[in-house]
């Protein structure tokens, strides 16, 4: 069946005007202001009136298999469902261990992965996880880029973090050099994302790396960057040094209380900063758990991190810090898939039908297509995960 949106405004993630927008076979067929056909093919009709039309959603990290515990094995994080993504207008996630890398393995990540994606979803994958040396699942960082297609980058690799495994500056260029050239012979991105902590040192270290090696800091994708405004400062002066920076979207009463800024906060800040619309990005650490720490790392508490957080915090964006829509979009499509090397987040003729369609007003996703196959319908989902 063909699906044609009719008179839609269109951002793709810039702005089009009002569009007609023609889905078929998993793609897009075309996007023009006056689509005529003139066949017997079966056609389903939506009416855009009122609504936008805009790129599946990126999310670039997201504990697919859940997160380990930090107050013990009882507080290990459930894992994803299908729903958690796509009833949010996310059509692509990307799967990362975190702390635990013992009892969530690699085997389980790339395995959900693959589940997930039998289900529609877009799902990658990054090897590694907090600690260095990295855990990989062909004892070799470059095969498992090269040779596990969800693999397409190392992360999420813990800094400036009292859980992390205190990495040195040769050890972080290493694992950069290896990811990159993994990239290279496989036609991947081989990025290195950076778990970036509490700790004063912020992005020391990976200045240090750009500094005594030839690895550039867009090699690296540092997130949580919205802790504090030290770190939030210390992420515009890494931008200005030609990196990207990314804002996590789960957070907690706590932690907002105590210092961090609303991911929709902070990308308002940095576009007032002056930094460039392309270099800032938030995710959803969905599935994560979220410890809150006292000042000397007691654990005080524990949450968890939702996938449905990105959707609110782009339409905060928009309604609460008056970023313009392109901007507030480029965050959760197009930019995170050019850091980390996807062909997703945009819309234009022959690509991948991941389309969203937004109510107008309040900004929420009505109808959600995943390489073209709909996810969403009427604000429902129509395919559900196995056990959902």
């Amino acid at each position: 069946m063909l699906t044609l949106i009719q008179g839609a405004n269109v951002y793709a993630p810039t702005y089009l005007g009002t569009q007609d927008v023609l889905i078929g076979g998993g793609k897009i067929i075309a996007i023009d202001e006056n689509i005529i056909l003139d066949s017997s093919v079966l056609v389903k009709r939506i009416d855009g009136k009122n609504k936008l039309v805009t790129p599946g959603f990126v999310d670039s990290l997201v504990h697919i298999t859940g997160g380990g515990g930090e107050a013990g094995f009882a507080s290990r994080t459930p894992e994803m469902n299908l729903t958690d993504a796509t009833l949010s207008g996310t059509t692509t996630v990307v799967g990362a261990l975190g702390t635990d890398s013992s009892s969530r393995t690699l085997t389980n990540l790339v395995a959900k992965a693959k589940g997930l994606k039998e289900q529609g979803l877009n799902v990658f994958c990054h090897t590694g996880s907090y600690h260095l040396p990295a855990k990989t699942l062909t004892h070799s960082i470059t095969d498992d880029i090269m040779y596990i297609e969800e693999f397409i980058g190392v992360g999420e690799v813990a800094i400036s973090d009292h859980r992390s495994s205190q990495p040195t500056v040769q050890q972080l260029a290493e694992l950069a050099a290896e990811a990159k050239v993994a990239g290279m012979l496989s036609g991947k991105k081989g990025t290195v994302s950076i778990h970036v902590g509490p700790v004063d040192s912020h992005l020391s270290i990976l200045h240090q790396v750009a500094q005594q090696s030839d690895i550039k800091l867009k090699q690296f994708y540092p997130t949580h960057m919205n802790r504090n405004k030290a770190l939030l400062d210390a992420g515009i002066h890494f931008c200005d040094q030609g990196g990207t920076i990314d804002f996590t979207t789960s957070t907690t009463d706590y932690d907002l209380a105590h210092g961090e800024y609303a991911a929709a906060h902070a990308l308002a800040y940095c576009l007032e900063q002056g930094v460039a619309p392309n270099q800032l990005t938030m995710s959803s650490d969905g599935h994560a758990s979220l410890p809150i720490f006292d000042k000397d790392f007691n654990l005080l508490g524990l949450e968890v991190g939702k996938e449905a957080s990105l959707l609110t915090s782009f339409q905060q964006a928009v309604k609460e810090y008056n970023v313009p829509i392109e901007h507030a979009l480029m965050s959760i499509t197009s930019n995170p898939a050019d850091i980390l090397g996807v062909d997703k987040g945009r819309l234009k003729a022959t690509s991948d039908a991941d389309v969203v369609l937004l109510d107008k007003e309040t900004l929420t996703p009505e109808y959600v297509w995943a390489n073209g196959t709909l996810m969403v319908q009427n604000t429902h989902a129509v395919i559900k995960g196995v056990f959902e």
